[in-house]
């Protein structure tokens, strides 16, 4: 299998040529009922459109059929690993991130902080989306509880936003235990559930650690209480150097990116961007240093999950006008996609298939599409492929693949 690595190694050559992965995260969408367009498809995105009239489009399904993913899964589709064989836990991702120094001795899990009312069920899932030094303020007061936990360190520091990561370190640890998020609001925060036996002595460790940390905050507002998810091991992926001798840096703003960026081997490139056009002068910046480089949007996603296609339509659009940036750099190969849909409609990830955009002057075969949208990916010559066969078409269209075979 692709996914396996092994045909790639024996077939990639060195090139001199340059790629580029933009992921709009949860690019797809669906259409509206007033105009039957998608918010990529209502957005203006006269670059976009013009690298679909040179390029050639498709849509690929991150996971499977019918299979709505998470952000690390897609993401790793994304690098070309298959999923569904190599699993991170978003918590890993989160710690990772942020640089902290996983361990094998170590289970991560992502924190949310959220909003109780005074029966201790969830009102607000996010805590009203508070702002980053409000998250370093909480997580600061929980240090300073000094939560003692029998055989383990525990660790817990800020992300971004409304999320932290807790990092639990000892002796038999297990990553195998059911997240705390009810994924609704009017319900408590579920109990960490071990998913196999040898995990019972973690979960319960970790019960212990939220029922004392909550207790912390308890007097706070927004932010009262705490959910965790993704927990995880650090899982030991194969690196994107080995697999396909590529100088690989990752731009993101959002740490959780940077985190499964570094977990394959990429180098996370140090930045203080906070728009798309900042994170492409970036790109500009270190263009010199790399063969490959993952630029990760982050907003296409979050105003998705707020249900409001005018902003996702106008984060497109955002991406589309500081495109010169990038297009400058002459790019041999620009794929612009999603690591998974994210419809406003639906405010939250979805299984539909993600719209793909190939633009490579030198070698992309033209399919005739006019404009960038689904629609138009669904008709276009890519087809309909699993997101793990990105990686050996940017592959070749980049001339860093030999021919197979006598």
């Amino acid at each position: 299998m692709m996914a396996d690595f092994e045909l790639l190694k024996t077939l990639i050559q060195p090139a001199e040529t340059k790629i580029v992965l933009l992921v709009m995260d949860g690019l797809g969408g669906l259409p509206r009922p007033e105009d039957d367009k998608t918010e990529l498809e209502a957005a203006h995105t006269p670059n976009m459109d013009r690298l679909a009239r040179e390029g050639c489009l498709g849509q690929h399904y991150p996971v499977d059929y019918g299979i709505t993913s998470g952000s690390g899964p897609g993401h790793l589709a994304l690098f070309g690993y298959d999923p569904l064989r190599y699993e991170i836990g978003r918590g890993v991702l989160e710690a990772v991130g942020i640089g902290f120094p996983v361990t094998e001795k170590d289970v991560c899990a992502r924190g949310n902080f959220c909003t109780l009312d005074a029966n201790g069920n969830i009102t607000d899932r996010r805590a009203g989306r508070i702002p980053t030094e409000v998250c370093a303020r909480l997580v600061e007061r929980i240090n300073q509880a000094n939560i003692q936990l029998d055989g383990v360190e525990v660790f817990v520091q800020p992300v971004q936003d409304y999320r932290f990561v807790v990092v639990m370190r000892g002796e038999g640890l297990s990553g195998e235990i059911e997240e705390t998020d009810p994924q609704r609001t009017g319900v408590p925060p579920l109990p960490a559930r071990p998913r196999a036996p040898e995990a019972a002595r973690t979960a319960a460790l970790f019960n212990q650690w939220i029922q004392q940390a909550t207790a912390t905050i308890r007097d706070q507002h927004p932010a009262n209480g705490l959910t965790l998810r993704g927990f995880a091991k650090e899982p030991g992926l194969p690196k994107f150097k080995d697999v396909y001798g590529l100088r690989a840096g990752a731009i993101a703003i959002y740490p959780m990116y940077r985190g499964v960026a570094s977990l394959v081997g990429m180098d996370r490139v140090e930045h203080q961007a906070k728009t798309v056009r900042e994170e492409f002068e970036v790109a500009k910046h270190v263009w010199s240093e790399y063969d490959f480089l993952f630029i990760h949007v982050k907003y296409t996603d979050s105003r998705g999950e707020d249900g409001n296609f005018e902003a996702k339509k106008a984060v497109i659009e955002e991406v589309d006008a500081a495109l010169p940036v990038l297009l400058d750099l002459k790019p041999d190969v620009l794929i612009i996609t999603g690591d998974h849909s994210t419809p406003s409609q639906l405010r939250s990830h979805s299984w539909h298939p993600v719209p793909l955009l190939l633009w490579a002057p030198a070698t992309a075969r033209r399919d005739g599409s006019d404009h960038f949208g689904e629609r138009a990916c669904a008709r276009g010559g890519l087809g309909t492929f699993p997101a793990r066969q990105i990686m050996p078409l940017a592959l070749a269209h980049a001339l860093r693949l030999q021919k197979f075979g006598a």
